[in-house]
């Protein structure tokens, strides 16, 4: 028997394919992973506009979910888009006793600057999702949200990062791609009070769609296949930077060009 690791995202999905589910889904076949998915939205964006956004009713989520995660051995669950706190509570309920290592990418804002969250939904965030999650991959804005204050600096980084990390009983993934495009890209983790550094050179690209929703599907594909933490953040974003440099590239009438990650990349970790 083919015990192939299996891994959930719950998420939105994205029909330029560029990030949402279907980015999930392209990041965990390449990693050896069977992707699950349960559908939170059904949004009409591309890398350069958020047109639409219609949301599953949290019940039929919720469906989704019970069944796959009684149909399936799960060995790793990501969260994406939740849009509301309705989307939310639906799946916390059926999370607050589980034992499946859980990371959560706090989708608020598209990279295009287009709301993704329901204003309700970030307390229901911080107070029913977080305390579940094994890590959560928030991005400066989405960091400066959580604190309410903003951190915009590479030296403000790993306090922001303790800081969540304490105040969620949760490990924590900072995000740096906000930074100054003339710094590296830094990301700090915090795990078990110990702080992580990643460093990768910035890639002058005007496109980054769907790198948030591809490199927390990465982690968590690879938690699925037995790495530890640390070591999946890593060689997360290892693959994830090579992703971004291999993106693939169409013209674009009126707006210049349109960039996709290339999730299909041939060089393996």
């Amino acid at each position: 028997m083919n015990m192939t690791p299996v891994a959930l995202t719950i998420a939105g999905s994205d029909c330029s394919s560029g990030a949402g589910i279907q980015a999930d889904l392209k990041t965990f076949s390449y990693l050896g992973v069977h992707g699950l998915t349960a559908v939170t939205c059904v949004v009409s964006e591309t890398p350069h506009t958020v047109s639409d956004i219609h949301a599953v009713p949290p019940a039929i989520l919720q469906d989704q979910v019970r069944l796959l995660l009684k149909t399936y051995p799960v060995a790793a669950i990501k969260t994406g888009m939740l849009y509301s706190k309705s989307h939310i509570v639906a799946i916390t309920e059926l999370l607050e006793n589980s034992t499946i290592p859980l990371i959560v990418d706090p989708v608020m804002v598209a990279t295009s600057g287009s709301s993704l969250l329901k204003d309700d939904a970030v307390r229901a965030y911080m107070e029913r999702l977080f305390p579940l999650a094994t890590l959560i991959t928030p991005n400066m804005p989405e960091a400066s949200v959580l604190l309410e204050r903003e951190i915009t600096q590479s030296a403000e980084m790993e306090d922001a990062a303790r800081e969540l990390a304490e105040k969620f009983s949760t490990s924590v993934l900072l995000k740096g791609g906000h930074l100054p495009e003339s710094e590296d890209r830094l990301d700090i983790l915090c795990h078990e009070g110990q702080i992580h550094r990643f460093t990768s050179s910035t890639v002058d690209l005007h496109s980054t769609h769907g790198t948030g929703c591809t490199l927390s599907a990465a982690i968590a594909a690879l938690i699925a296949r037995g790495s530890d933490l640390p070591t999946a953040v890593s060689e997360a974003k290892q693959w994830l930077h090579g992703a971004i440099l291999n993106s693939l590239r169409w013209p674009d009438q009126g707006q210049g060009e349109t960039l996709c990650l290339n999730h299909l990349r041939t060089e393996s970790l």
